[in-house]
């Protein structure tokens, strides 16, 4: 049975955000609770799907199939959506066969496994690489990792309407930019198509600079039509993805504490982090009024990185949508430079 694609949009709160570093730089921040839609289909994630779930449900296509890793958010909404929705799904992790909390809530979701090996993943981008799985499933939609591409980032652009309707709830007539973690600059992309040169959009890689963030964003945009640039790139990955330290776990700690505010040390705290610190270096004019995205991937705290933090500097090597290697603990590859 083709997929029926449901009938579900929801909406984030868009709430302010009062922490002790701001007041003094008069700098006011809006965090739009991605983290809030759901509890399990949660944070961009469903943006970057719906799309796809459009495209699978208009090729006749009953499920989905797509890749990941042993803790990855994607493959955590999409099971997810799968359960709850009614269509199949099946998932292509990277590595060897790996027991994590994600790995089992993907079995109990429903969604089927096959753990590709570290060298089967590479070849992801390869020519060909979907081609025996098309064969072996002719009924699932590949989606691409991560959710990725144009109709993942147009999904996304949809936000800037939902912010700019709750303006109105915080007193404000209007915002200077938004600030968000950027992973694979999916979300990012959107945001910029979404406002269109109204607003810039300011994305914290939580990912070195030779993962292709830059090139990303600029392949969506080009495929968009977009030319001009209405983004800014900062670095904010800490020495490497995955690398949780102690400054960093302390932050989410005092940050949870003062505002009731989950993160996780991969892409929200991190870039929560890296606002503070843009925020104390006089980055921004004061009066500055800006939208944070909390993408949610709440589930992925699970991994314990912020309680081995607490003791000593953890760095682990994830693959590129956060996928952490259990027996890699070597130092990433260089951040950019601000």
């Amino acid at each position: 049975m083709a997929l029926t694609l449901p009938a579900w949009a929801p909406g984030a709160p868009l709430e302010r955000l009062q922490l002790e570093w701001l007041a003094p730089a008069a700098i006011e921040v809006a965090v739009l609770r991605l983290d809030r839609i759901d509890p399990l289909i949660s944070g961009n994630k469903w943006y970057k799907l719906a799309p796809h779930l459009r495209a699978a449900a208009a090729a006749g296509a009953e499920g989905l199939i797509s890749l990941g890793g042993a803790h990855s958010n994607h493959l955590h909404a999409l099971a997810a959506a799968g359960r709850r929705f009614g269509f199949p799904t099946v998932g292509l992790l990277r590595g060897l066969q790996w027991d994590t909390p994600t790995v089992r809530d993907l079995l109990a979701f429903g969604m089927q496994l096959h753990w590709l090996g570290y060298g089967g993943y590479r070849d992801r981008h390869r020519e060909g690489f979907w081609a025996p799985w098309r064969e072996r499933y002719p009924t699932l939609h590949p989606l691409p990792e991560g959710g990725g591409g144009l109709p993942g980032a147009l999904g996304c652009a949809a936000l800037v309407g939902q912010v700019r309707e709750q303006l109105g709830a915080l007193g404000w007539t209007d915002y200077h930019g938004w600030w968000l973690a950027a992973g694979t600059g999916t979300t990012l992309a959107g945001l910029v198509l979404g406002e269109a040169g109204a607003h810039p959009v300011y994305g914290a890689m939580a990912v070195p600079a030779d993962h292709g963030v830059g090139p990303q964003v600029q392949a969506i945009l080009g495929e968009a039509g977009r030319t001009d640039q209405g983004y800014v790139l900062v670095d904010a990955c800490r020495g490497g993805f995955a690398k949780v330290d102690a400054q960093l776990a302390e932050f989410i700690r005092t940050t949870e504490a003062a505002s009731a505010v989950m993160l996780e040390p991969l892409y929200t705290g991190k870039a929560l982090m890296a606002l503070r610190q843009r925020v104390e270096a006089g980055y921004f004019a004061p009066g500055t009024r800006l939208v944070f995205v909390h993408t949610g991937g709440l589930q992925g705290r699970r991994a314990g990185l912020l309680g081995q933090a607490a003791a000593q500097p953890v760095s682990l090597s994830p693959s590129s949508d956060g996928a952490i290697e259990p027996e890699t603990w070597s130092l990433e590859s260089p951040c950019v430079k601000p």
